[in-house]
């Protein structure tokens, strides 16, 4: 008999994700379904899957080991958050409140504000301060399913604020149950004090934040916002060619306020996503389906953005593009921490499906952090992270202010219970 010291028993329906990675076309539409099924885990991995019927022939539980009754609920694999901003300082309220009145992000920056404001408030901000308000924004995630999320730097803009905010990423992702993926994001914004010399900021990114981030072991990705006004093509590929050179996974901010070209050039240098994609061409399209390039789409962002458009998931899927979703959580454009929102959005205002929306925001989303060895589906070896919903209907998911998940399961560990943050501590 095979040894556990956590099961799950009494699933109604157990949407496992199991199978090739990254999922793309009609298999986004598979959610490997065991009905009245049971999982079995020991030291935080999967050991066992099957019918529930089966587990007392099949599984040895410990002495204290952990039993959940899913009471014939459905459960899936812990949610992975493929695009955060979650460590910074400050708010930008008043924005928010000039964008309800009709202002426009590019009108807002323009003055002085967004990505700028943020800087300003988290360069000021201690270790503590940061690491705080991260821990604080996990827990939020958490609640809503969310046990594995990518974090980016890029409210710094200057060497040791941004290393604080990695360094706030790296202390906070020791201390929560939920697990991170770190982004180096220098290149969010050129700094107020650099605009007068936009080849001097590019030097410090090249020859100065990138190799000491990469020299302390900080950051898994390298990113950079490639966009009308930021960074251009040109200088896009300058620094993404730098930091690949350095040995960083790479991600790319691409075509979201207007077409740049970003998602061609992801495609070019191997970048693992690019996100955004409001304005991706249909060579875009085309070029990240050869690739293997994750598409990750933030349609929280457009929402809290009051963007013209969202990008064309439809499309991208139908491309066979491997399509992946994020939070997009930040001060400015992305107010909610929750996927089963950004989920929500993509299904009603993208033309995705619930079950396309879920293969996003569970096994593309992995792949697109490149941890999908890991987490992301629900398989013997992987990581017993999980989520059980209040009941038996996935549409739950898409209730907007109802609580629909009910447990949250960490490496084999409750961490949520009865929509409640459980178990507060390091991550087992």
């Amino acid at each position: 008999m095979i040894a556990a010291d956590f099961a799950l028993r009494n699933a109604g329906t157990l949407h496992t994700l199991a199978g090739p990675v990254p999922r793309t076309g009609p298999a986004m539409s598979v959610l490997g379904t065991h009905e009245r099924a049971a999982l079995a885990a020991h030291h935080g991995r999967i050991v066992w899957i099957g019918g529930d019927g089966a587990f007392d022939l099949a599984v040895q539980l410990e002495p204290n080991a952990t039993v959940i009754d899913a009471g014939g609920a459905a459960v899936l694999p812990g949610f992975v958050d493929g695009h955060t901003h979650a460590v910074f300082a400050g708010d930008r309220d008043e924005e928010i409140r000039r964008r309800l009145a009709g202002a426009s992000y590019a009108e807002i920056a323009a003055e002085g504000g967004g990505i700028v404001r943020t800087v300003g408030a988290t360069r000021e901000a201690t270790l503590a301060e940061l690491e705080a308000g991260l821990l604080a924004r996990f827990d939020e995630m958490l609640l809503c399913g969310t046990t594995t999320a990518e974090v980016k730097s890029g409210y710094g803009l200057e060497t040791e604020a941004e290393l604080r905010q990695l360094e706030a990423i790296s202390r906070a992702d020791a201390r929560h149950p939920l697990s991170t993926v770190s982004t180096f994001l220098g290149a969010h914004e050129v700094p107020v004090e650099h605009r007068d010399d936009r080849e001097r900021y590019l030097r410090l990114l090249v020859d100065e934040m990138l190799p000491e981030v990469a020299r302390r072991g900080l950051a898994t990705f390298a990113d950079v916002f490639c966009e009308k006004g930021v960074f251009s093509i040109e200088e896009s590929r300058r620094l993404l060619t730098a930091a690949r050179d350095l040995g960083f996974k790479l991600r790319v901010h691409a075509d979201e306020l207007c077409w740049t070209g970003g998602a061609e050039l992801a495609a070019e240098l191997g970048a693992r996503s690019a996100d955004h994609l409001v304005f991706v061409s249909e060579a875009g399209r085309r070029a990240l389906a050869e690739s293997g390039c994750a598409a990750t789409l933030l349609p929280s962002a457009c929402f809290y953005l009051r963007l013209p458009r969202y990008a064309p998931a439809r499309d991208l899927i139908d491309d066979g593009v491997a399509v992946a979703l994020g939070s997009d959580v930040n001060p400015g454009g992305g107010l909610s921490p929750s996927l089963p929102f950004a989920m929500t959005v993509a299904c009603f205002a993208q033309g995705v499906s619930l079950e396309e929306a879920i293969s996003a925001a569970t096994i593309n989303a992995a792949y697109s952090l490149d941890v999908a060895d890991e987490v992301g589906s629900l398989e013997v070896g992987k990581r017993a992270d999980l989520v059980v919903l209040r009941g038996p209907r996935l549409l739950d998911l898409l209730r907007v202010g109802v609580g629909a998940v009910s447990t949250v399961v960490k490496t084999g560990r409750v961490v949520v219970e009865d929509g409640h943050r459980a178990g507060a501590g390091a991550r087992a």
